[in-house]
């Protein structure tokens, strides 16, 4: 299901059965519970503000194709992971691509895995605070996030972002102030997409 802006779609559509998406929600809750998105919380602990959730591989590729990825593209990963999005931007679409993520040993198996795909002269991978980090050259940015983390973010991506940039985010939209101009849905998966600037 592909959705042009404007049409009805529900947002977050969550299936209650699927046993992933029931423990992703749960172990979100008891980290925004725990510690919450304020920038004291942020400054006093690096506890990542979402759990760690692999999206598959067929929504990564969704993904970047919704955002049109090319070989001109600078494709930054906010919460990056085992890095297999911006691995994938590489591998694929043959774009430059920067992860981010504040747990070491994520990066530390990002940057092992760019190793095996053979594209670790395309990509970087930095231990970070996505909320510090400066996306003034992405030319696409990828969220997996929770909603209050976008919406936390929305500022930043829209004082850094050039006009043209594209930001594509899995399951979970920015409010209703910032409607994607695109979705699709994958099987239980949501995929939004905005253009810079959002709107």
């Amino acid at each position: 299901m592909d959705n042009a802006a404007g049409r009805s779609v529900p947002g977050n559509v969550m299936n209650p059965k699927d046993p992933a998406r029931r423990r992703f929600l749960a172990a979100s809750a008891a980290l925004v519970g725990a510690y919450g998105v304020s920038a004291r919380a942020r400054e006093r602990s690096v506890t990542p503000d979402v759990p760690y959730v692999p999206t598959r591989q067929e929504v990564v590729e969704e993904m970047l194709r919704m955002a049109a990825v090319t070989p001109r593209d600078v494709v930054y990963d906010l919460g990056c992971g085992d890095g297999r999005i911006v691995i994938t931007a590489a591998q694929q679409f043959g774009a430059r691509g920067v992860g981010v993520d504040i747990v070491p040993e994520r990066i530390a198996e990002a940057r092992e895995n760019a190793r095996i795909a053979r594209v670790e002269r395309r990509v970087t991978f930095r231990v970070e605070n996505l909320f510090e980090t400066d996306v003034s050259a992405a030319t696409v940015v990828t969220l997996y996030l929770l909603p209050d983390v976008n919406m936390a973010l929305r500022p930043r991506l829209q004082a850094q972002l050039r006009p043209g940039a594209r930001v594509v985010s899995h399951d979970f939209d920015m409010g209703p102030e910032w409607r994607p101009e695109r979705t699709k849905r994958i099987a239980n998966d949501w995929i939004y997409l905005w253009t810079v600037p959002l709107r």
